[in-house]
């Protein structure tokens, strides 16, 4: 009580206007009113913290298997055919303090058939010694011993998980790749066509690439697309997230000579959706917690009717308008306050636990939101992050704060002698 007494009487007026409906000395509606506002303020700074926080969980897991696959940084031949010098290029590469290992590859959209079934490809050629070092996937098939399979001249392919599923191969057995171009015979144009032994099935967690993805040795693809040596370095970095810095500075340092491109730029529609779907997800979410906070408006616009004697009186005893209008903004801004930071505080508690409460809704009504056979995903991701936390508080209280103008102002013009004349 001793803190609250040496506070300006603004202050104490405000928080006892707070106060005093909770405890049923005047106006029990006007108590409700606020009451509700609060709570709304609560429960979208926590429906707000809580979607932003799966949203933040799916993109991380998405991205995490996406980047298991494919490299962060590329640099490229623009003209697509081999590097001059690939070896120099990835050690000016390396000169970067952001990049943790870069190797050789050669990419190449092709066809691989299996009888009469095809399936469009894009066929990696790697070097299995410098791979691991590049993609978590080839880190993983270096330690199962897969990798290596993919010796040169032996004609070995990796192929990811539904690819090999939907051509219907397994292990050892043969498949049919189709480079594209073909060569001039005196027949017409005929295809380059090459046999290769599936030495191996691969699972990264993301359709696109189990589908579609191929590995194969670097020298085999080298001779097979007819390209001298490597068309590109793929780099690993120690910051995922640097990679669009990274690459923009590489581009500059290695000039127009190598196309550099980066993971956010080689899954650009990916990337844009997510964040386009964010951004308005949590605009939309937003405006519920804006309208929570303009109840507030209401609340105190009862609040100042109910209280005109009192600010009559307080008035004739020397207040300012100034210091009226202190008073509701106190008693408004209380009320945003303590919503915000419950609505903090419920949003941290489900986001952290909800690996434990959703499965716990899925018991207790017997329904799987993410089911195996259907999602890449089974369970519900979460990932807080102090970047969204910190302005969805903010705006909140700010929103909150603003609700509050239009009617302390009012009160601060209430005339004490036409108050007080009914009184």
């Amino acid at each position: 009580m001793s803190f609250f007494s040496k506070l300006p009487y603004e202050w104490q007026i405000g928080w006892r206007y707070t106060r005093a409906g909770r405890a049923g000395r005047r106006n029990g509606f006007i108590s409700f009113i606020s009451f509700v506002s609060v709570i709304g303020i609560a429960l979208g700074v926590a429906a707000l913290i809580i979607v932003l926080s799966v949203m933040n969980g799916f993109q991380k897991e998405v991205r995490d298997r996406m980047l298991s696959a494919i490299p962060h940084v590329e640099l490229l031949s623009p003209s697509g055919d081999a590097l001059p010098d690939w070896q120099a290029l990835a050690q000016q590469a390396r000169q970067q303090p952001e990049v943790k290992a870069a190797a050789p590859f050669i990419a190449v959209q092709s066809l691989l058939a299996r009888g009469e079934d095809m399936r469009g490809v894009m066929v990696r050629g790697v070097e299995p010694a410098d791979e691991g070092g590049v993609t978590d996937l080839a880190a993983q098939l270096k330690r199962d011993g897969v990798l290596d399979r993919l010796q040169p001249g032996e004609w070995k392919i990796l192929l990811g998980s539904e690819l090999a599923r939907s051509l219907g191969v397994r292990e050892g057995d043969p498949v049919t790749l189709i480079a594209p171009g073909g060569q001039v015979t005196p027949a017409g144009v005929a295809p380059r066509l090459k046999q290769f032994t599936v030495a191996g099935v691969f699972t990264v967690g993301h359709y696109e690439y189990d589908s579609a993805l191929a590995l194969v040795n670097l020298d085999d693809a080298a001779r097979l697309y007819r390209v001298g040596g490597p068309t590109g370095v793929q780099l690993r970095l120690k910051d995922v997230q640097d990679a669009r810095r990274v690459g923009a500075d590489l581009a500059v340092r290695l000039g127009d000579q190598v196309l550099v491109r980066d993971w956010t730029r080689t899954n650009a529609a990916w990337y844009d959706a997510v964040q386009i779907e964010k951004r308005m997800m949590a605009i939309i979410l937003t405006l519920i917690v804006a309208v929570a906070a303009f109840n507030l408006v209401s609340t105190l616009v009862m609040t100042v009717t109910d209280k005109r004697a009192d600010i009559a009186i307080l008035r004739t005893l020397g207040a300012s308008p100034r210091s009226i209008m202190g008073i509701f903004v106190v008693q408004g801004a209380a009320a945003g306050v303590i919503g915000t930071f419950a609505g903090v505080a419920l949003g941290l508690l489900v986001a952290f636990n909800i690996d434990v409460i959703v499965p716990a809704i899925e018991h207790l009504l017997g329904v799987h939101f993410l089911p195996g056979s259907v999602y890449l995903i089974s369970r519900m991701p979460s990932d807080p992050q102090a970047g969204d936390i910190v302005p969805i508080a903010c705006i909140s209280l700010a929103l909150a704060f603003l609700a509050t103008l239009y009617p302390s102002w009012r009160a601060s013009r209430v005339n004490p002698a036409e108050a007080l004349r009914y009184e």
